[in-house]
């Protein structure tokens, strides 16, 4: 017979399908960010999200760039597959992880929106793009350095970045609950821990090694942000004097 005294499990369907909150937040967010409107011309603008050609970068919540890509199918979605889905390898295998995603910014290619995926012309200057905006990237970090597991494709051409468009795609309680150094200290440590664990059992190339090598310095970095804001050797001292 049921117990009495234990809570009746709530069966409401609404209960059970809905999805946890920060999923729903990120999903309203991000499809807020791929609907705003981006001028391409004067009086000519186009969501930005259905532009069919364009670069992207991931930015985490130190301002941090630590991952770009690019897209000839469309960035919306591109982008959505790897904050949304994990149907990239560089969510799958843990060399990005979409919690660690506070803004992102885009280039669009509004001169290939009618250009087939398969024109050389058009890749070649997606390309020297990508090379570009990849460049900045590790140029601006901290670590010299960024996520991706390989590099951009080689080449000659030589471009100047397009107008871009950046924006938060986390809302304000969900930045409450990740930024913390603390969860993010763990959460690193943990998409750290499986990354290793991806190396170890499959035979890799050193791009993925890269990566780890990448991650530990971030680690590091952020710990020892954190030990050193909490009043560093100083606190240990006064710790021990404590127990004593």
């Amino acid at each position: 017979m049921p117990n009495p005294n234990e809570p009746t499990p709530r069966r409401d369907p609404d209960f059970i399908n809905f999805p946890p909150f920060e999923t729903e937040d990120l999903r309203a967010n991000l499809a807020r960010f791929l609907d705003t409107s981006f001028e391409e011309a004067v009086g000519q603008t186009r969501r930005v999200g259905n532009y069919k050609w364009g670069v992207y970068a991931f930015f985490d919540y130190d301002g941090e760039p630590i991952y770009v890509g690019q897209t000839n199918e469309m960035l919306r979605t591109r982008i959505r597959r790897h904050l949304t889905n994990q149907r990239t390898d560089a969510v799958a295998m843990s060399v990005l992880d979409p919690f660690e995603v506070l803004e992102i910014e885009v280039w669009p290619l509004p001169q290939y929106q009618e250009t087939s995926g398969k024109d050389a012309d058009a890749r070649k200057q997606l390309d020297a793009l990508e090379r570009l905006i990849t460049q900045l990237a590790v140029d601006r970090s901290e670590f010299k350095a960024i996520l991706n597991e390989k590099d951009p494709p080689p080449g000659s051409l030589v471009v100047e970045a397009p107008r871009s468009l950046r924006a938060r795609i986390v809302s304000d309680r969900v930045y409450e609950l990740r930024s913390h150094p603390d969860f993010r200290i763990a959460r690193r440590a943990l998409i750290i821990s499986r990354l290793a664990q991806v190396i170890s059992e499959r035979k890799v190339q050193g791009g993925l090694r890269r990566v780890l090598l990448t991650q530990a310095l971030r680690l590091q970095w952020l710990a020892s942000r954190r030990y050193d804001a909490l009043g560093g050797a100083a606190s240990v001292e006064q710790e021990g004097d404590e127990d004593g």
